[in-house]
């Protein structure tokens, strides 16, 4: 029940599923073969060379109609890293609500599973290959902590944490998951280690905060 509602939280990003009147329907398909434009030449030239014009040309769409949509190139960025890192936030719920009583074992299934996500997903490997290389501008929508996909990611972390450690005071709960998904993130940047020993030996670092 815990992995269904937090499936459900995830998907209220991207708002309800009632049926749409005509004009918003298109406008739902038209936002969605822009972004496909937009991550497939972040995948073929890194994020740093793609611009406005080209994306409108590879989705079919007027540039103005790009503008309107998402504002800028930056609004372009964000909703692009939005929509291709939520599954990481389904998968990490799967991971955590799998009804396993060993806190330290789900924790390190989760983290491991955002781990090889990152070198699956072919944007989201992108982004961080070209990180890694000090020339993508797309990493602040993965690490800022003002970005929706932190907070939403800290958030169903605490929320599990809380399901674990009932009696934590909130503070050290909040505490915990910041550690736990910046330290993830550090690392999915900086690799340190074999990813199962990576996402081990963050599990048991963080949850000593609870201890």
């Amino acid at each position: 029940m815990a992995a269904a509602r937090h499936r459900i939280e995830v998907a209220t990003l991207t708002g309800g599923s009632a049926p749409d009147p005509p004009r918003v329907a298109w406008r739902k398909q038209m936002r969605q073969r822009v972004l496909d434009a937009a991550r497939d030449l972040t995948c073929e030239a890194g994020w740093d060379q793609v611009s406005l014009s080209a994306v409108a040309a590879r989705a079919e769409v007027s540039r103005p109609s790009v503008y309107k949509e998402f504002g800028n190139r930056a609004g372009l960025g964000r909703a692009l890293v939005v929509r291709e890192t939520r599954q990481f936030l389904t998968g990490v719920a799967d991971a955590l609500y799998p009804g396993v009583p060993d806190s330290h074992a789900c924790l390190q299934v989760a983290i491991l599973y955002v781990l090889r996500e990152a070198d699956s997903q072919p944007l989201i490997r992108a982004v961080i290959t070209a990180a890694r290389n000090g020339s993508d501008s797309l990493l602040p929508y993965l690490t800022a902590r003002a970005d929706p996909i932190f907070d939403a990611g800290q958030s169903l972390v605490q929320g599990w944490l809380a399901t674990r450690y009932p009696h934590q005071h909130t503070e050290s709960l909040e505490i915990a998951a910041d550690v736990i998904v910046r330290m993830t993130i550090s690392h999915l940047i900086l690799p340190a280690d074999e990813q199962h020993l990576t996402a081990r030996r963050l599990a048991t670092a963080a949850l000593k905060l609870l201890q």
